[in-house]
């Protein structure tokens, strides 16, 4: 092997013999802060989302095909609605991550209840309006032929959707505000599909829909002749008395320009639907997801403005921290240049990286003179050699011949002795101490 090569390669070595165990303790640092931060989020998630057919289920595959992009997989949970999307995210066993809910569709808690909720908001993405469809030949014996007020229910069959669709809660809170009880209507809780089925075949006066106006069965209800919108007239004493509501136009023709429909302005009352996750979701999921909702609710609708959502208003649960952080200063700025998992990975762990370098710098220091101090050793270590010949030499009975070759074998030792060019000097001193010696040697022979 050449020389150079060989100078080269011991070099290499002692440097990473002295500095392995800097290194190791840096790679340990540095895996320990990975998995006690766990930057990489799940690949995995569940997302409860509603009935079939409603604007849940429409708005929860935009949300899958959206995520995909960043190799999350969004499993979608139906369920019934709002309410019980909240008691998935509330039961552990359920292992759910997200789901729609919408304003005023709690169940009545406890505060105690309430404080135990574990759950937190994404911020509003859209409003729902309430829907109060009938049959206009249910209305022909009223005054008018049209229903006006909702204390005029009294005696009709009305559906107030699925036990966990959160559209009951909410009716029950806007019939009582109206002095309607429940008792008072024949009430059924049919699910929005065979609601709907049955308005149309007359075995129903009304249903109540609780849903963005995406959703196909709004869609053909707004177009089914026969069947009538409710007009809201009372819309801003509503949104005073229900801090979740919000007073909303639809406006004439929006439906179908080329129909007219609808013929005029309706004014609706609109609750807000926001995404729930529960607490100790993991921080890249919920911002995957608010940055989702701005790419999905962020245009114009029919009831809001262009980027008017996502939202961190009007929420009844607590904003989570990394959605905050969201809606304060945008998307993170590493995501504008890098890939989703890099800007990620470092998102989370520059903290524990500055941490890290802020002790290994110190340390760091003591890497040259160990590097210098085992190149050295390389030639101390025959200075012993070397002074016990010397010493031998006003020794009585040691004869000469010994020392000598003994001195021989040690000048030959140290000439096959390899050290990096910066460290010649300590060689060439070695050996000039080695001839030193045998002078000495030389002298006592005469």
């Amino acid at each position: 092997m050449p020389r150079i090569i060989r100078q080269t390669l011991l070099s290499v070595r002692d440097l990473f013999a002295t500095a392995g165990p800097f290194v190791l303790l840096a790679v340990a640092l540095l895996i320990g802060a990975y998995y006690l931060l766990n930057p990489t989020p799940p690949k995995h998630v569940v997302l409860a989302s509603g009935p079939a057919q409603s604007d849940y289920a429409e708005f929860a595959k935009r949300y899958a095909a959206d995520l995909s992009h960043y190799g999350i997989n969004v499993e979608i949970r139906p369920s019934e609605g709002s309410s019980a999307n909240r008691r998935l995210l509330r039961d552990p066993a359920q292992s759910v991550d997200f789901g729609f809910v919408v304003g005023g569709s709690n169940e009545a808690l406890s505060k105690l209840d309430e404080d135990k909720e574990n759950l937190e908001s994404l911020g509003s993405v859209f409003l729902e309006p309430v829907w109060l469809f009938y049959r206009q030949q249910a209305a022909q014996r009223l005054q008018g032929r049209q229903l006006t007020r909702l204390a005029q229910m009294k005696g009709w069959r009305v559906n107030l959707g699925g036990r966990g669709s959160g559209v009951s809660n909410l009716a029950r809170k806007l019939l009582h505000a109206n002095g309607v009880e429940l008792d008072a209507l024949r009430v059924s809780r049919l699910e929005q599909t065979p609601a709907v089925t049955a308005l149309l075949a007359s075995r129903l006066d009304a249903l109540i829909l609780v849903s963005a106006p995406e959703s196909p069965m709004v869609q053909m209800l707004l177009r089914t002749p026969g069947v009538r919108l409710f007009e809201f007239g009372q819309s801003e004493a509503y949104a005073r008395r229900f801090t979740f509501l919000k007073p909303v136009v639809l406006p004439r023709g929006v439906v179908d320009i080329a129909r007219d429909l609808p013929p005029h302005d309706v004014p609706l009352i609109a609750p807000t639907a926001m995404i729930a996750a529960r607490e100790g979701t993991h921080p890249a999921l919920v911002q995957l997801f608010v940055q989702a909702a701005q790419r999905i609710h962020g245009g114009p609708g029919w009831f809001s403005r262009a980027g008017q959502f996502p939202s961190p208003d009007n929420v009844e649960l607590p904003l989570a921290a990394e959605a905050e952080r969201f809606y304060r200063s945008g998307p993170p700025l590493l995501e504008r240049y890098l890939p989703f998992w890099l800007a990620n990975l470092i998102d989370r762990m520059w903290v524990a990286l500055v941490s890290i370098i802020a002790v290994l710098i110190p340390l760091s220091r003591v890497v040259p003179p160990l590097y210098a101090l085992r190149v050295r050793s390389r030639i101390f270590r025959w200075y012993r050699d070397l002074r016990g010949i010397e010493q031998d030499l006003s020794r009585q009975g040691v004869a000469r011949a010994e020392l000598i070759a003994r001195l021989q074998k040690l000048d030959a030792k140290a000439e096959t002795v390899v050290v990096p060019l910066a460290y010649t000097d300590e060689l060439y001193r070695l050996r000039s101490h080695i001839q030193l010696v045998r002078e000495r040697l030389q002298e006592t022979l005469v």
